[in-house]
């Protein structure tokens, strides 16, 4: 039993988390450099590893996730190839039920990403996944991520909330690490961001498989 007493704000990751991580997984490791090489004439597979590659070096910085910073650097319209394979976006399970009961409750709900607009604009178009909480933060706003204390700085100036008494719900174990840092006191994981993938092993955090695990029950009358 997951205690929802103590908690007036949640804040929830987007992609592995109330998104299926499976769409991300599948432009950046399959679409994107099948994409490549076909616009710039070499091999498939020397594409993907030279992509592998340089995306790794930019891992935990908001490059990482900046769709602007990878069109430049990559000669193409990242965001226009997103669209190409944007009917693979869609919801994790029970999380509709989540959000409901969340709002049912009078939680304060914020959805804080690290995922660019270009690509945060076509997911939002897609699910209606804004309509459903009080707030889209995107951390490219704030020219931080979430990996970064700065971040949650910003975060706390302009959506108070009490650390004490606020969930972060993340799949990446770094930017959960972040937020233990600067003082967040519920923090939650997720086993299988991806669908198509494997289930991990996490110690490091309290993680769930889905939502309805954690299922906020209105109090009997």
């Amino acid at each position: 039993m997951f205690d929802w007493q103590p908690i007036d704000t949640v804040l929830l990751d987007m992609d592995g988390t109330l998104l299926d991580l499976h769409f991300d997984t599948h432009f950046w490791l399959e679409h994107l450099p099948l994409r490549y090489s076909e616009l710039h004439q070499i091999d498939p597979q020397e594409a993907r590893a030279w992509l592998h590659q340089r995306i790794i070096a930019e891992q935990g910085t908001l490059n990482w996730y900046c769709l602007d910073y990878w069109s430049q650097e990559l000669n193409l319209d990242v965001a226009a190839l997103k669209q190409e394979v944007a009917e693979r976006i869609g919801f994790r399970p029970h999380v509709h039920d989540f959000l409901q009961a969340l709002r049912d409750q009078g939680k304060r709900t914020l959805i804080v990403t690290n995922c660019h607009w270009g690509s945060l604009s076509i997911k939002l178009k897609k699910t209606g996944l804004d309509q459903l909480v009080d707030g889209v933060i995107c951390s490219h706003d704030y020219k931080m991520a979430k990996e970064e204390q700065g971040f949650w700085q910003r975060l706390q100036q302009e959506e108070p909330f009490d650390p004490q008494h606020t969930l972060l719900v993340d799949d990446s174990l770094a930017v959960l690490r972040s937020a233990q840092q600067y003082g967040i006191r519920y923090l939650l994981s997720i086993y299988q961001p991806d669908s198509q993938r494997e289930r991990r092993d996490i110690n490091e955090f309290m993680a769930i498989d889905h939502f309805d695990e954690i299922l906020p029950v209105k109090p009997k009358s």
